[in-house]
């Protein structure tokens, strides 16, 4: 019953902390590709290296390879004042980590895949040094890696948090404290 009541009080908690108006478009952030700052740090980027592509003959290597990065500077904007996020009075991009919603793309989700993979990596070492403590020699496996064995473990390890639950409520996960060795002071 506590936890149901823990549970009840989190939910709650959030649900009415949550800013429901936020006032980002007041505090000097405007769309990118509103943004005059945006647009002209675009021209400078973009008349520098036109200044350096005049420096070279056309169809030569570096002259291709400046042409290509200007094309390059010219969709990185163009994507940027696309994709609705704000920019500031320098014309640099902000990301809103408020959580709304409509801003989940800049922050949140690259920040849900990051917790992922960091917890995939985490896991399949986890399970790589407990295989390899049952072995003869588990110091010598944690230098030079098994790679079979490893691969095996980085495989199956994009169902970290499904086995994570299962071993959290089968109470292999957790290990009792007498199992924890202390050392003396």
């Amino acid at each position: 019953m506590k936890k149901i009541f823990t549970l009840f009080c989190m939910i709650m908690l959030c649900t009415y902390i949550n800013p429901i108006e936020s006032l980002a478009d007041t505090a000097g952030l405007i769309k990118c590709g509103e943004s005059t700052a945006f647009t002209k740090r675009l021209n400078n980027s973009v008349k520098k290296l036109e200044t350096r592509l005049a420096k070279y003959d056309s169809n030569t290597p570096p002259a291709i390879a400046l042409q290509t990065q200007i094309e390059k500077t010219k969709l990185r904007f163009d994507k940027y004042a696309k994709s609705g996020i704000l920019c500031g009075t320098d014309g640099l991009p902000h990301l809103i980590t408020d959580g709304r919603w409509n801003h989940a793309g800049e922050f949140m989700i690259p920040g849900i895949v990051f917790l992922y993979i960091t917890g995939w990596i985490g896991w399949v070492g986890r399970g790589y040094l407990q295989d390899i403590s049952q072995t003869t020699k588990p110091t010598e496996k944690e230098i030079i890696l098994d790679v079979p064995l490893a691969l095996k473990y980085c495989l199956s390890g994009f169902t970290w948090p499904l086995a994570a639950i299962k071993e959290l409520t089968s109470g292999e996960l957790i290990t009792r404290n007498e199992d924890i060795p202390i050392s003396p002071r």
